[in-house]
């Protein structure tokens, strides 16, 4: 089986494909980018195992751009920590308002919850 390296990169209407030692083609949609590779393999091989070819498919993206994903990508992880600390600290919170006595109704509207919740806190 042949693997085929494809790098895709956004033209002004369509996704521009190049594969190296095969050519280059377009895909209009990002649904279409293996399907035209795979098409572009075959024809210009001349092979009939294109549609059981490797590819790994690379998005090549300005680099202001790429900048903005990553910086995208890097808050959407803090989020996720600062978000898992804040459970943590309200389940410690919940814990030790039960320890102190506080009835479960108390504790959920301490903490803008549900009883329920409270109590889910509480035994977490």
């Amino acid at each position: 089986m042949s693997s085929y390296q494809v790098t895709v990169r956004p033209g002004e209407k369509y996704w521009i494909l190049e594969i190296p030692g095969v050519g280059v083609t377009q895909a209009r949609t990002s649904k279409e980018i293996e399907t035209m590779a795979r098409d572009l393999i075959a024809v210009m091989t001349d092979t009939a195992d294109a549609a059981e070819s490797e590819l790994e498919i690379t998005m090549r993206l300005p680099q202001s751009v790429q900048h903005h994903l990553d910086e995208a990508q890097r808050l959407r992880e803090r989020e996720a920590e600062a978000r898992a600390a804040a459970a943590r600290e309200t389940r410690a919170a919940a814990k030790e308002l039960h320890g102190l006595g506080l009835a479960l109704q108390q504790i959920g509207d301490i903490l803008g919850v549900s009883r329920q919740r409270a109590h889910q806190l509480v035994n977490a």
